[in-house]
């Protein structure tokens, strides 16, 4: 009896890698999730650049001072996450590239809001930045199979950037704006 008992014992051992994830080849034969190749690419688009999308708060505007500008163009790889997504192939079946890419940025609209009140800001001014980013590029087609083909065509892709933010307000008071600008500038 116990002859039988330590060989179901040993055979349990032995299985017991392949169903816990302890083998060398992987998670074992009971946990194992196939994960597409393309889900980090996605997670780190999703979780990566959470600023693209936030709006800062920047200090007073001070009377007497010429209104500031919108001088900070949108960055190429900003751009280049806001075109739509190269078509996803199957290898030497389909495949597409975006090649020789040229970005030019136009300022379109440049003004400040009268001051309201914004919630979790308080009173404040939206200066809107709006940008125009052409986008020249060669769209590359290639094939392999069932023929080798590969097809090249230069084209334009235009894509509309807000780069909104707000100044905060602290009213008519130059001491009270000098006062909240350098509170602001210290951190």
């Amino acid at each position: 009896m116990s002859f039988i008992r330590r060989k179901l014992g040993l055979l349990a051992l032995s299985v017991l890698p392949l169903t816990t994830g302890c083998a060398a080849f992987g998670p074992g034969l009971v946990g194992l999730i196939t994960v597409q190749p393309w889900m980090a690419e996605r997670m780190t688009d999703k979780y990566q650049h959470t600023n693209d999308t936030r709006t800062p708060v920047l200090g007073p505007i001070r009377d007497g001072n010429p209104p500031p500008l919108c001088e900070d163009p949108p960055s190429d790889p900003e751009i280049l996450r806001a075109m739509p997504r190269v078509a996803r192939g199957v290898p030497f079946v389909y495949e597409e590239f975006r090649q020789d890419v040229q970005l030019v940025k136009n300022r379109l609209v440049d003004t400040i809001d009268p001051p309201r009140f914004f919630p979790l800001v308080g009173m404040a001014q939206l200066h809107h930045c709006h940008w125009e980013c052409v986008v020249y590029y060669k769209e590359t087609v290639q094939s392999a199979y069932p023929f080798p083909t590969y097809v090249v065509k230069p084209r334009t892709q235009v894509i509309y950037i807000d780069k909104d933010h707000l100044h905060l307000y602290v009213g008519p008071n130059p001491d009270m704006q000098r006062k909240i600008g350098n509170e602001m500038n210290k951190y």
